[in-house]
C-alpha cells in the first residue's frame, strides 16, 4: 500500500533540509568534492564519444584526465602569471588613469571639475582607493583562495575525486537509479532527465561558450596592443556566465581604457569597440544557439536570483551549486505547475464544459 501524499512530502521535505543544512554546515569542506563533480559531469559526454569509438571507459578517461592535465599546467605557467601581474599594474595604474578622465572632463566641462568640485574629488578618491586597496584586495583574495583551497586540495583531491567520478559515473547512475521508490520512478527518472537537459544545455553550453570568448577576447585585445588586454579578456569570458553582466562590464574596460591609451587614434579605437561588437554577434547569433540551446529553461533573472541567493546563504558553495540548483527548482516548479493545473484545484469540482466539450461544427447544418 503507497504511503499517504502528506507522510511523502514530510519525508521528502526532511531530505531537502537535511541536504541544505549539510551544505550550510560543511561549507568549503565539501567544496573540492562539488569542483570534481562538476568536472566529471563536464567530461562525461566526452567519455561517452571515446567509449562509441572503441576505447575502455578507463582508458577514455586516462585520455581525457591527461588532456585536461596537460592544458592545466600550460594555462597556469603561460597564462596565471601574465593574468596576475597585469591585474596588479591595473590597480597601480588606476589613479593616473583617473587622472586623465579629470583632465578629460576638465577640458570640455570646466564647470563640472573646478578646483573644490565634488566630482574633482571623486575622481581623486576613488583613484587613490583603488590603487591602496586593489593590490591589497586581489592579495588578499590569492591568500584567502589559498587557505581556502589548500594546494593540496587544488593540485590532489579535485582531480583524484573528478578521475573517480568520471570513471564511475555510469555505474553511479545505475546505483541512484536503482534506490529510486518504485512508485515514483518513472515519474523521478522524467525530471531527471530534464534536469540533465537544462544543466546540460548551460553549464556545458555556457562553459563553452565563456572558454571561446575569453580566449578570443583576450588574444584580440592584446594583438590590438591595449594595455591589460589579457586580464579584460578573462574577466569579460568568465563573466559571460551571469547574462549581459561579462559583455557589459569586458566592452566598459576595454573601450574605456582604449580612450585612455589610444586618445586620438580612432582607428585603434575602433578596433577595440569592433573586437567587443564582432563578440556578442558571434556570441548572439553562433555559440549560444548552437553550444547552450534556446529550450534551457534558465531564465537570465532567474539565474542571476538564484547566483545572489545560494551565494549569500552559503558563500561560494552556493554559487557553485547555484546553476544545478536552479535548474532542478525550475523543472520542478514545471512539473508542480502541470499537476496543479490538472487538479480539481485547478480544475474544480465540476470542470467548465467549455474547456473539455469539442466544438460544434455548424458549417454541416
Amino acid at each position: 500500500m503507497a504511503l499517504p501524499v502528506r507522510k511523502q512530502m514530510k519525508y521528502w521535505g526532511v531530505a531537502a533540509a537535511v541536504f541544505l543544512l549539510a551544505m550550510w554546515w560543511l561549507g568549503d569542506v565539501i567544496m573540492p568534492f562539488l569542483l570534481g563533480m562538476a568536472i566529471a559531469y563536464f567530461l562525461d559526454p566526452v567519455a561517452d564519444r571515446l567509449e562509441s569509438w572503441g576505447t575502455s571507459r578507463a582508458a577514455a578517461t586516462a585520455i581525457i584526465t591527461l588532456g585536461a592535465l596537460l592544458i592545466f599546467i600550460l594555462g597556469a605557467l603561460l597564462v596565471l602569471p601574465v593574468a596576475i601581474n597585469q591585474a596588479l599594474d591595473l590597480f597601480d595604474t588606476a589613479p593616473q588613469l583617473f587622472q586623465n578622465l579629470q583632465r578629460f572632463l576638465t577640458e570640455r566641462f570646466p564647470d563640472l571639475t573646478e578646483e573644490g568640485s565634488v566630482l574633482r574629488q571623486s575622481l581623486s578618491a576613488v583613484g587613490e582607493t583603488i590603487q591602496s586597496k586593489g593590490g591589497e584586495l586581489l592579495n588578499t583574495a590569492l591568500s584567502s583562495v589559498g587557505s581556502l583551497i589548500s594546494i593540496v586540495t587544488l593540485f590532489v583531491i579535485v582531480p583524484v575525486v573528478a578521475f573517480y567520478l568520471l570513471y564511475d559515473w555510469d555505474n553511479m547512475v545505475a546505483e541512484v537509479d536503482s534506490l529510486l521508490p518504485r512508485e515514483h520512478a518513472d515519474t523521478i527518472r522524467g525530471l531527471a532527465r530534464d534536469i540533465d537537459r537544462s544543466m546540460a544545455g548551460f553549464i556545458r553550453g555556457m562553459g563553452s561558450v565563456c572558454l571561446i570568448l575569453g580566449t578570443y577576447y583576450a588574444g584580440a585585445l592584446m594583438l590590438a596592443g591595449l594595455n591589460f588586454g589579457l586580464v579584460i579578456g578573462v574577466v569579460a569570458g568568465l563573466l559571460t556566465f551571469i547574462p549581459y553582466v561579462g559583455a557589459l562590464t569586458g566592452g566598459v574596460l576595454a573601450i574605456g581604457l582604449a580612450l585612455f591609451q589610444f586618445w586620438g587614434d580612432w582607428l585603434s579605437i575602433g578596433l577595440v569597440t569592433g573586437i567587443f561588437v564582432l563578440g556578442q554577434v558571434i556570441e548572439g547569433n553562433f555559440l549560444t544557439p548552437k553550444l547552450v540551446g534556446s529550450s534551457v529553461g534558465l531564465h537570465p533573472v532567474w539565474l542571476i536570483f538564484a547566483l545572489s541567493v545560494f551565494g549569500s546563504l552559503f558563500g561560494f558553495v552556493g554559487m557553485l551549486a547555484a546553476v544545478p540548483l536552479a535548474a532542478a527548482i525550475g523543472v520542478i516548479a514545471r512539473f508542480v505547475v502541470g499537476q496543479y493545473k490538472q487538479s480539481k484545484l485547478y480544475r474544480g469540482v465540476n470542470e467548465d464544459p467549455w474547456d473539455t466539450a469539442p466544438v460544434r461544427d455548424t458549417t454541416q447544418d
